[in-house]
């Protein structure tokens, strides 16, 4: 309810015949109630103001379902955010990741090194939605630029009498003797070491996500999928991928078949015969495909066909070179630079549909609540209102796909602003929604 505390009540939008209906229609009640309630205190203006969210205009929240697009849950992605929510241990803004044991023949306690990527991290912010090749270009630019500071760094150390093997806490202890001294230098230097903390954090995040992008073939999952989904030619059949026992692990086949069965208005039980069993062959547990089997059959017999996907596509460029320099740790060779086409989710075309007012096909029967009016109404007035501010919340489970791609449209409307807020009941990672698939089907199975 935290994003719902400001003076303007929102105005709810759903589609008819899911989980997503009957939250919009509870939470209708609950504000209608809030609003009749004389002590309330949700929507003051005294407390927006005090939270700096005063606004005149009312936002629009959009409760949407899961099944509006599974695939975007099962993508293997390719920008820096999700890569890091997808392969590694990424929990509330930290990220976990074990040490390197120099001496393989010591036994104990494995250890750990936790990495806290803090909301007002400019590197961070600047690149978390950017695809992993630029990201590892921009970490390489940091590092050439720091390396090029380090004379200066090695002439400090000098002028205090340091050797260059001295350790941070003994430079810091040797500037504060030295203040009047160095002081000139001495202001630039504890940000230099602030920014070496920073690469070396993100240089090891990026090679981390660049061994297992590496080992698993992601970057050709990526590419698939995206063709896939785009409605091109694979360069490779499906098959022979499945069977491939050097390509990916079971789950990032079994990721790529669902999303390709999703993209497929039909598909022969024979080949469906083939498919499954190539992939418990592969190891996969295909009880998630028995229940998107039976959830296919209910979208259409209910008439609710997931949006579909606009063409956009990848684009595979030249491999890197900038970061094939001597001494990188980033050894890109036999990765490819793939560019993410600009194209939006079906999410997103969703929420801009709904904002802009559009009278598109994908949103002519959503419902819509207006809890200040006295009687609930099932669809929006003729002269449709646009909103420059919007909360997308996906029950179900949400993703840093969607995410990075609202982001990306909000910051690139022209004309006024538009802020765009994405929540879901929870953010699991594409590993946990299969295992959450496959649940299901053992569920419908037994």
């Amino acid at each position: 309810a935290e994003p719902l505390c400001r003076s303007a009540v929102p105005i709810i939008r759903c589609p008819r015949g899911n989980a997503a209906e009957m939250v919009a229609e509870e939470l209708d009640k609950k504000l209608r109630e809030s609003l009749r309630n004389a002590g309330n205190s949700l929507f003051s203006p005294e407390l927006a103001m005090s939270r700096g969210r005063m606004s005149f205009q009312r936002p629009l929240l959009v409760v949407l379902d899961r099944g509006i697009d599974l695939a975007a849950s099962l993508h293997h992605t390719w920008t820096y955010q999700a890569l890091v929510h997808d392969l590694l241990d990424f929990k509330l803004n930290r990220i976990t990741m074990k040490e390197d044991q120099p001496d393989p023949t010591v036994q104990g306690k494995e250890k750990t090194k936790n990495y806290e990527l803090d909301v007002d991290a400019k590197f961070w912010q600047a690149h978390k939605g950017s695809p992993f090749p630029t990201v590892a270009e921009a970490v390489q630019n940091e590092l050439d630029q720091y390396r090029a500071s380090e004379d200066e760094v090695k002439r400090l150390k000098s002028v205090m009498g340091l050797e260059d093997s001295a350790s941070d806490a003994e430079i810091s202890a040797a500037l504060s003797e030295n203040t009047a001294k160095l002081t000139s230098a001495i202001s630039s230097l504890p940000e230099l070491l602030e920014r070496k903390k920073m690469i070396d954090m993100h240089t090891n995040i990026a090679t981390a996500l660049l061994e297992e992008i590496k080992a698993r073939k992601l970057d050709f999952f990526f590419e698939m999928e995206e063709k896939i989904m785009a409605k091109s030619s694979l360069d490779k059949p499906l098959l022979d991928i499945i069977t491939d026992p050097e390509t990916g692990s079971s789950v990032d086949k079994l990721r790529l078949f669902l999303i390709h069965y999703l993209a497929s208005p039909d598909m022969s039980s024979s080949d469906m015969e083939k498919y499954v069993k190539a992939l418990q062959e592969a190891g996969a547990d295909t009880a998630a495909v028995d229940y998107l089997k039976k959830w296919k059959v209910y979208q259409k017999m209910s008439s609710t066909e997931p949006a579909s996907r606009s063409s956009g596509g990848t684009t595979a460029m030249r491999m890197f070179s900038k970061l094939m320099t001597t001494g990188s740790k980033f050894v890109m060779e036999g990765v490819k630079n793939l560019v993410i086409g600009e194209r939006h989710l079906p999410v997103t075309r969703i929420v801009d549909a709904l904002m802009e007012g559009k009278r598109a096909v994908e949103v002519e029967n959503y419902r819509y609540f207006d809890p200040k009016l006295l009687r609930t109404t099932e669809t929006a007035p003729k002269n449709a209102s646009t909103f420059s501010e919007a909360l997308v919340f996906v029950v179900g489970g949400g993703n840093l796909i969607e995410y990075s791609n609202l982001s990306s449209y909000a910051k690139k409307q022209a004309g006024a602003r538009k802020v765009v807020t994405y929540g879901a009941t929870d953010m699991p990672t594409p590993a946990e929604f299969v295992e959450q698939l496959s649940r299901l089907g053992r569920i419908d199975a037994s």
